[in-house]
């Protein structure tokens, strides 16, 4: 039943003169009418979602993508003509107008444009919050997709109109970092990357902006890279975490390895693959606070750390994306904010605020202790030894 037939229950209660006491039992069951038909709205709207729900659990889900075939072009000296990063800041101005501009903060923060996918779009929804809360605000610009399509290769592609986007350029990113001033480029990683998909990007960037710094997200381990998927959650050890996490350390170390040659202190990491395997490690020693498990794909929690097979951040774990993108950025211990940071909780109040520090500690503890995050705190004050 609508609101708009419970209204009009309501208006068809009686209004004719009657006694007092016929018109308290009148009324009385008036209300129960509306009680009864309110409950009875209730009940099938809960077993509705409850149906919705468990539709949506049994839906297949669409797979990433991890084999695909790469233009050639890539091996080339040269991008096609008339790729858009070829153009003048007026030409890419008039291709696309929509210019993304922010004035030269006075409170330190840094402009910043990104690419990314699912695995940034938490970050990146969290790091204006966070920022808030410390006391600026954070110019951000950000050209994002789902899966492969927020690769830093895709955005390329389709920035400039070539390959696959051939005659059919979307300069977002490039117009504005062409047109404005900024400080940061951040993108998320994907399967087969290339340093050349980042050196592009770079090198479009330090044509208009010599002073800009550039960070890599070297996401989280997820099941669907295992040989053998889990079947209960006691097999999701911590010793499994320390051994993906090497895996995704040593794919780092080679890409950013590559680009740090070519570009001496400009390129770093955002170590979001260590802030999840040490959230596993205080999850096993009970150190989360209202978290029910490790993988809602194994365990069928949906408190967890892990969404889907896909490695989906579960519910709160936006925050601690978030915390790693403010720490490795700005060099401070998110742990130093006193300040309320708006983040949305759920009706009995989760994420609690004993949650939230935990995330605040670990992002801190991954980010001193990831040699390319370019963050050292060696006296333990919570800020970078770069900004003493």
């Amino acid at each position: 039943m609508c609101p708009a037939s419970i209204r009009h229950l309501v208006e068809e209660l009686p209004h004719q003169p009657i006694s007092l006491t016929q018109r308290a039992r009148k009324l009385s069951l008036g209300r129960m009418r509306v009680l009864i038909h309110l409950l009875v709205l209730v009940s099938i709207s809960g077993v509705l979602a409850h149906q919705a729900n468990a539709q949506e659990a049994k839906r297949p889900r669409r797979g990433v993508t991890t084999e695909f075939a790469v233009n050639p072009g890539w091996k080339a000296d040269r991008f096609p003509d008339d790729a858009m990063c070829y153009r003048t800041p007026e030409e890419l101005k008039a291709i696309y107008p929509n210019i993304a501009s922010f004035k030269k903060p006075k409170d330190g923060a840094s402009r910043i444009v990104g690419t990314g996918h699912s695995f940034m779009n938490p970050g990146y929804k969290a790091l204006p919050a966070i920022c808030r809360a410390a006391g600026f605000e954070q110019p951000l610009h950000t050209h994002i997709g789902g899966g492969m399509t927020g690769s830093a290769r895709y955005k390329w592609e389709e920035e400039n109109g070539i390959f696959q986007f051939d005659g059919k350029p979307k300069p977002k990113l490039l117009a504005s970092i062409a047109n404005a001033e900024w400080d940061v480029m951040m993108w998320g990683p994907y399967f087969k990357d290339r340093p050349e998909y980042y050196s592009c990007w770079i090198d479009f960037c330090l044509k208009y902006h010599p002073n800009m710094k550039f960070y890599l997200s070297d996401a989280w381990p997820s099941i669907i890279g295992l040989k053998k998927r889990p079947k209960s959650e006691s097999e999701l050890t911590n010793e499994l975490f320390a051994k993906l996490g090497k895996a995704k350390d040593a794919q780092s170390k080679e890409l950013l390895g590559v680009l740090n040659k070519a570009y001496p202190g400009k390129v770093f990491v955002l170590p979001t693959s260590a802030a999840m395997i040490l959230a596993v490690e205080h999850y096993h020693r009970g150190e989360l606070p209202g978290i029910e498990g490790i993988h809602r794909a194994i365990g069928k929690k949906d408190r967890s750390l892990w969404w889907d097979p896909l490695g989906h951040l579960g519910p709160g774990f936006d925050r601690l994306e978030g915390y790693v993108f403010y720490a490795t950025l700005y060099g401070k211990s998110p742990e130093r904010i006193d300040a309320e940071i708006e983040f949305a909780k759920d009706l009995s109040g989760f994420p609690s605020s004993e949650l939230d520090q935990v995330f605040r500690k670990i992002a801190w503890q991954a980010v001193i202790n990831n040699p390319l995050s370019g963050v050292i705190d060696k006296d333990g004050n919570g800020v970078s030894d770069a900004k003493k």
